[in-house]
């Protein structure tokens, strides 16, 4: 009865030059970007949404002024930088290799 191990069937060789003998080379797994919280990016999108609703806060009424920047507005900006963190994160992955496919 002969049992068939698919994980060792499909692993590279390589050739050593030390012996001149093939040897199994440890395959790589794991994908080459970060989580996505723990990026620049996503520091820098969080900061920006709270610039955005802090600003839509701040700037209220005044005397003879209306509200120059309203809630719909900075809502507006935050969909906008959100959309933009997306694609950030889009191509940032778009050029990694995920070998984790079993």
């Amino acid at each position: 009865m002969t049992t068939n191990n698919p994980t060792s069937t499909n692993r590279p060789t390589a050739y050593s030059a030390v012996d001149g003998q093939h040897e199994r080379m440890p395959v790589r797994r794991g994908a080459e970007t970060k989580a996505a919280y723990k990026t620049t990016e996503f520091i820098a999108y969080v900061i920006a949404i709270a610039g955005v609703l802090l600003a839509s806060l701040l700037v209220g009424t005044t005397d003879a002024h209306e509200d120059y920047f309203r809630a719909d507005r900075a809502w507006f900006y935050v969909v906008i930088l959100t959309i933009g963190y997306m694609v950030s994160r889009g191509i940032a992955k778009s050029g990694s290799r995920h070998h984790d496919d079993a």
